[in-house]
C-alpha cells in the first residue's frame, strides 16, 4: 500500500510535471504568436509610415508646382501690364513737357504703382551699378576711363523683379576702359 501511495504520488508528480510542461509549451506557442504578431505589426507600421511620407512628399510637391505655375502666370500677366504701365509713363512725360494738365493720368499711374507694389514687383536700379548678367542685359559698351569696367552708364529699358525673380532684365549701356 505504501508502494501504491508512493506510485500514486509519483504519478501525480509526473502528471503535474507533464501539465507544467504542456502549460510551458502553450505559453511558448503564445509567446511565439505574440512575437510573430509584433513583427507583422512592425512591418505594417513601417509600410504605413512610408505611405504617409510618400503622401506628404506628393502633397508638398503638388503645392510647390501649383505655386510655381501661379507665380509664372502672375509674372507673365505683370510683364504685359508693365508694357502698358511704361506707355502711361511715357505719355505723362510727353504731356508734361507740352505743359498739359496730367492730373488724371497721374492718378492712373499712381494706381498702377500700387498694383505693382501689391504684387511685389520692383524696378531694378541699374545706373551706376556694376553689370550683373542676372539682372541686366548689355545692349552697348561705352569707352570711359573715369569709370570702372562694367559700370552701367545708361539704362535703355527698365528691368523688373518679382519676389527675387527677374521677370525682365534691365537693358543697359556698360562702360569699358580703353
Amino acid at each position: 500500500m505504501k508502494e501504491e501511495i508512493q506510485n500514486n504520488q509519483i504519478d501525480e508528480k509526473n502528471n503535474s510535471i507533464e501539465e507544467t510542461e504542456n502549460e510551458q509549451e502553450a505559453i511558448e506557442k503564445k509567446t511565439e504568436t505574440v512575437d510573430d504578431n509584433e513583427d507583422e505589426l512592425s512591418v505594417y507600421e513601417d509600410k504605413l509610415q512610408r505611405a504617409l511620407a510618400d503622401y506628404q512628399n506628393l502633397e508638398r510637391r503638388s503645392q510647390n508646382e501649383i505655386s510655381q505655375k501661379v507665380r509664372l502666370k502672375t509674372n507673365q500677366l505683370m510683364l504685359n501690364f508693365i508694357g502698358i504701365y511704361e506707355d502711361f509713363i511715357r505719355a505723362r512725360s510727353a504731356l508734361t513737357s507740352d505743359s498739359v494738365n496730367t492730373e488724371g493720368l497721374d492718378a492712373v499711374v499712381k494706381n498702377m504703382n500700387t498694383l505693382l507694389s501689391e504684387n511685389d514687383i520692383k524696378a531694378i536700379d541699374a545706373i551706376g551699378e556694376i553689370f550683373d548678367p542676372k539682372l541686366h542685359e548689355a545692349v552697348s559698351i561705352v569707352k570711359d576711363d573715369s569709370l570702372d569696367d562694367g559700370t552701367i552708364t545708361q539704362e535703355v529699358a527698365k528691368g523688373y523683379i518679382s519676389r527675387e525673380e527677374v521677370i525682365r532684365p534691365s537693358k543697359v549701356i556698360v562702360s569699358k576702359k580703353h
